[in-house]
């Protein structure tokens, strides 16, 4: 991001709840200093680290310095950092304490005074979901979060978002006791993505893509989030949530909502977050039958991963069970009723300690009649087949059929391949630089309504109820290194279909 095609944001304050924390280290504070170093961030700018740590603003600044260092890579400037240190401020505190609340609003009103922030403050809480009802009602109880004509408070809670639609429901309800749903901004940072954003760009600015974007032309969606590590030392909180939980009622039912969705009426927010929600009501929840046969689950065992790295087995993992039913890999197939999609089937899959660090669309296009092909060898004839690579390589990939030279008809299959680092560069990000700009600026369009919130969940709460109450019995069923578990493979082989195989590493070098 870059202020030659942005405004800078507006004068605020972002205040960070568990400024000591990983995802502030890691994400948050270089998120910032890219948009620093962007032009981004307004000299009437600044951030005030709330946590446990006994420190001033200069211990705190120094210890964010190594932290940011490491994880911004070759785009460390020093002068950015200078910039972006100034801003930053510390304050220890007690999230469940009013006291530090009320401490909290003393240095902010000295705040606005010395850097003209004007009142204008961002919450954000990155801590645990078990704090977000306590913290949120503290804030409104000394005012902090009550909105005047002049200034605005905001709120941004991670995921997850609950553990079942009772708890999401749950969540909304303490955070609406407090906050309008206006002044809440639920983050997913795969909505930060630039092929996610491109996705409403790449279908509503093309006039060719649209009229193919239905029932008629496509054939089935395939949509892949695939992760090589495994828990490593969250094993306490996958037990827990499991693949199912803890990736498809956020990351993959919104990216099925971008895919899917209606044109909206305009890119503004409630328009946008209006048609996603559409899409996910259209979707038809699972039977408990259809569970048995639309639904699988895998927990992988020790295997070699294309590294030829030897990995344990996820129940050997520190924190989980050593008879653990957890599952580290998910796939469904789903359907909409509605009139653009009915019959055209969504399959989803996730998991762990898979091949490859991967994320990615598959839109395959229904066959085109071969009555003219008669006679010639159709077998390997694959049908045309776009791909909207959203990690590691983000890009857009169409596959189609085309002659293969010489004197006899034969046909193959051609790729035409646009990566985004060939034609913009390869930007640092960190997936929250979007998503934090986009919230100074009161543009909610990647972000979260309660109401899709608790839609997702009750997309998989019939699978989550089947399985909880039908424990697998054969786990572990898929090697690490594997793509999952064969039960997967026959969830598209059983309708003539099958996965797109994913090469190993990425099939692109985007950039290089």
């Amino acid at each position: 991001m870059s202020s030659e095609t942005a405004a800078p944001a507006p004068p605020c304050v972002m205040i960070i709840f568990g400024a000591g924390g990983d995802l502030t280290k890691r994400k948050l504070i270089p998120a910032l200093f890219h948009l620093c170093h962007g032009g981004l961030l307004p000299d009437t700018f600044a951030v005030l680290g709330l946590d446990r740590l006994d420190l001033d603003d200069g211990a705190y600044r120094d210890l964010l310095a190594a932290e940011v260092r490491q994880h911004v890579g070759s785009a460390w400037d020093a002068q950015t950092w200078d910039r972006l240190c100034g801003q930053l401020h510390y304050m220890k505190a007690d999230f469940t304490d009013v006291e530090s609340h009320m401490a909290l609003c003393e240095h902010l009103t000295r705040l606005d005074a010395d850097r003209g922030t004007e009142g204008n403050y961002l919450f954000y809480l990155a801590v645990p979901p078990s704090l977000f009802g306590g913290i949120t009602r503290l804030l409104g109880e000394v005012g902090l979060t009550a909105e005047a004509a002049d200034d605005w408070r905001r709120v941004i809670i991670e995921k997850p978002f609950g553990h079942d639609l009772e708890s999401a429901q749950d969540l909304n309800r303490m955070l609406h006791e407090t906050l309008d749903e206006e002044q809440i901004y639920r983050i997913d940072h795969y909505l930060g993505k630039e092929t996610v954003q491109n996705i409403m760009v790449f279908r509503f600015s093309n006039g060719f893509i649209e009229p193919l974007w239905n029932r008629q032309h496509i054939d089935h969606v395939q949509i892949t989030v695939a992760e090589s590590v495994g828990v490593e030392h969250r094993g306490a909180y996958y037990e827990e949530a499991g693949a199912l939980r803890d990736m498809i009622p956020n990351h993959l039912l919104v990216l099925l909502g971008f895919l899917a969705m209606e044109p909206p009426n305009s890119f503004d927010s409630c328009a946008v977050r209006d048609e996603i929600n559409k899409v996910l009501d259209a979707i038809q929840p699972l039977t408990p039958e259809q569970v048995l046969t639309h639904a699988v689950r895998g927990q992988y065992g020790e295997g070699s991963m294309p590294s030829r790295e030897q990995v344990q087995a996820y129940r050997s993992s520190p924190g989980v069970a050593p008879n653990s039913r957890t599952e580290t890999f998910a796939a469904l197939k789903l359907t909409m009723d509605n009139w653009r999609w009915a019959g055209v089937p969504f399959y989803l899959r996730t998991g762990k300690r898979l091949p490859a660090q991967y994320t990615e669309v598959a839109i395959q296009f229904k066959k085109a009649p071969t009555t003219m092909f008669k006679g010639m060898d159709l077998e390997d004839m694959n049908p045309d087949m776009m791909v909207l690579r959203i990690q590691p390589d983000e890009g857009i990939q169409l596959g189609f059929s085309a002659k293969v030279p010489g004197p006899t008809m034969r046909i193959g299959t051609v790729n035409m391949d646009f990566c985004y680092a060939d034609y913009f560069g390869n930007a640092p990000a960190t997936g929250y630089e979007t998503l934090i700009y986009d919230c100074m600026h009161g543009d909610a369009t990647l972000f979260k309504h309660a109401d899709t919130v608790e839609k997702g969940w009750e997309i998989v709460e019939s699978v989550m109820d089947v399985w909880q109450a039908l424990p697998a019995r054969n786990f572990p069923n898929y090697a690490a290194g594997t793509w999952g578990p064969e039960a997967a493979e026959d969830l598209l082989r059983n309708d003539g279909r099958r996965w797109r195989p994913i090469a190993t590493p990425s099939p692109t070098r985007c950039g290089q």
